[in-house]
């Protein structure tokens, strides 16, 4: 027995088992011992890595499933549904993870309920619990056919299929309102996050750049599935995506512009400070190296292309939510904030478990689907892009 156990024990298993007891172990302080024994949290920074990567990214990162979701059920573009319920699973996941964090970084969180009861419609924060609330729900009952699939419970399985389009409908509604509403969350600190990064336009910012990511949200699942699980990489259809990406790239860099302009900020881009400097990779990561890399048709009809491209652009994603949530905050707050070894580590056991519940979910559960309408037939699209990937790997 302990032999077996060893002869399947992997690099990667041993790694999550030893990052999920660290965490647990992490957890059982935060809880037994307060938020300071655990975080480098104070009173002058109170919001740390755990509403900036855990909650801003985590929302941000899981925005696949509404905007394929709107793009099969509303603009009726079946091509699509192949990659659909491994998007839904990615941002359910996600979301189940986004309220886990939000458990773990409240002082007192015994009352997250209570946003439930005590309504409060002029605070953004309270618009965001409910949007989060409900589209977590959203996302359960779209991903609930793959499970009555498994269990064969046609009646219920009947029932959500019939209001497939309402739910879709309203789960597009609220992540408009809530992607967007977390960068509202920092309008009222005009004076405390650095120029770079405040702006009235922050709302829309914070939801272009979640449309886009989600996107390639899409692909590197993809990618990642079709090597992790042995499935069928849907490339026509993840290229179609890639050709998307650029096209929103290019939209923020140009209201970014405008807003630099508008606002007078364009010469702090000359002041040798950390700011700048970040600023300058974020916008490399998020903006740049992506946009031009998925403009060039050889490099967007390359799997490892596509893959690599849409991995900028999260990485990108991530520093711009951290530079929003921590580095644009530093200054105008008096103080320093590195997060606790603790922050890290739950941080990254979040993350571990986001990945073993998918990989459980792949192996239990029919993720990925296949339809007649769906199937990809060898068109001249389909060859073409062979014949790319022929060059390129050449």
């Amino acid at each position: 027995m302990k032999n077996s156990f060893l002869s399947k024990l992997t690099f990667w298993k041993g790694f999550a088992i030893i990052v999920l007891i660290i965490a647990a172990y992490a957890v059982f302080v935060r809880f037994t011992n307060g938020l300071g024994a655990a975080t480098n949290l104070k009173d002058e920074f109170p919001w740390g890595l755990w509403i900036g990567f855990d909650i801003l990214c985590g929302v941000g990162l899981a925005a696949g499933g509404f905007t394929l979701c709107g793009i099969v059920y509303i603009f009726n573009i079946k091509s699509f549904k192949p990659i659909i319920r491994p998007a839904v699973l990615t941002a359910f996941l996600g979301y189940l993870l986004v309220i886990a964090a939000l458990l773990i970084d409240l002082g007192r969180p015994y009352r997250i309920w209570h946003a439930i009861i005590m309504w409060n419609p002029k605070s953004v924060m309270f618009e965001v619990a409910w949007c989060v609330m409900l589209y977590t729900t959203v996302l359960a009952l779209e991903f609930s056919p793959a499970v009555f699939e498994k269990l064969k419970w046609n009646f219920p399985l009947k029932i959500i299929k019939s209001i497939t389009i309402p739910l879709v409908i309203l789960g597009v509604i609220l992540s408009t309102l809530h992607q967007s509403s977390l960068g509202s969350l920092y309008l009222i600190v005009p004076n405390k996050l650095y120029a770079f990064w405040y702006s009235s336009l922050l709302p829309v910012f914070f939801f272009l750049s979640a449309l886009t990511i989600g996107f390639a949200m899409v692909i590197i699942e993809s990618y990642l599935s079709s090597r992790a699980f042995n499935k069928q990489l849907e490339l026509p259809l993840l290229i179609r995506l890639g050709q998307v990406i650029p096209i929103l790239l290019l939209i923020q860099l140009v209201i970014k512009v405008i807003d630099f302009a508008d606002r007078g900020v364009f010469n702090l881009l000359l002041v040798p400070r950390t700011e700048t400097y970040l600023f300058y990779i974020e916008m490399l990561f998020a903006i740049f190296i992506p946009m031009f890399m998925l403009f060039s048709k050889k490099i967007r009809y390359s799997r490892a292309g596509l893959f690599y491209a849409s991995l900028f652009a999260v990485l990108g994603f991530i520093l711009n939510r951290m530079n929003v949530s921590i580095t644009g905050m530093e200054a105008g707050s008096g103080t320093t904030y590195t997060p606790h070894w603790m922050e890290y580590f739950i941080t990254l056991g979040i993350v571990t478990l986001g990945f073993i519940a998918f990989s459980y979910a792949v192996k239990y559960l029919n993720v990925f689907e296949k339809s007649p309408e769906a199937e990809v037939t060898e068109s001249p699209v389909v060859t073409s892009v062979k014949q790319l990937e022929i060059q390129v790997n050449k």
